[in-house]
């Protein structure tokens, strides 16, 4: 049986293991620019809403250069609109685009435009780092845990971290609901993009059913 698991977490890496900070275009490093970036992803991402869409409007918001607290707080209410509309989220943007405005000017105000200075007053407790993204409005526990979890690939601190999202996938495909098994059958691969592929598994039954026909 840990043999058939192993194949299954390989699968499921080999064929959906990909972070949606990577599917969003967004090239992940400890600087502003890339981690503002991610926590407007995560914003996005914890609407009810399909990944692909807030996927979509990440990308039509830095294709509109809104891609740090200064431009998002100085872009017009509409123009935050017009963008999250060409990515298709449609359902929440007039919400949202007063919520990107808020964040990015609290970002700024707060922390000068740098998650990182957030990442210093947390001071290496990552119940505190959940709760000061939660001040973001629009962010709540789950769009923190989002951020989290992808961050952990540049902020190691804060992981090894599988939420309860990337747990649920783990069932989904008859694997443990525990953190550090899941991590011993995944062997060197980075615990963020092992939270992915297991979330992608949770929220698209095609992609759970595809792994697990893989196996066999």
């Amino acid at each position: 049986m840990g043999r058939d698991q192993r194949r299954t977490v390989r699968e499921l890496v080999d064929a959906h293991g990909q972070t949606y900070a990577e599917e969003a275009g967004i090239r992940l490093k400890d600087t502003p620019q890339p981690l503002y970036r991610l926590l407007v992803l995560a914003h996005l991402l914890s609407a009810r809403i399909s990944a692909s869409i807030a996927v979509a409007a990440a990308r039509a918001l830095s294709e509109a250069g809104l891609r740090d607290p200064r431009r998002m707080a100085g872009a017009t209410w509409q123009q935050r609109v017009d963008a999250l509309g060409r990515g298709g989220y449609r359902r929440y943007d007039e919400r949202t685009a007063t919520q990107l405005g808020e964040a990015a000017e609290l970002l700024t105000e707060r922390w000068g435009g740098d998650l990182r200075r957030l990442r210093d007053e947390a001071d290496g407790d990552v119940s505190e780092l959940r709760r000061l993204l939660q001040e973001f409005p629009g962010v709540g526990p789950t769009g923190a845990d989002i951020f989290l979890r992808e961050a952990q690939l540049v902020w190691p601190e804060t992981g090894p971290l599988l939420d309860r999202k990337a747990l649920r996938g783990a069932e989904r495909l008859d694997l443990p609901g525990d953190r550090d098994r899941l991590l011993a059958l995944a062997g060197k691969t980075e615990p963020a993009v092992l939270a992915a592929a297991l979330v992608r598994a949770a929220v698209d039954k095609e992609v759970a059913e595809d792994t697990l026909d893989r196996v066999g």
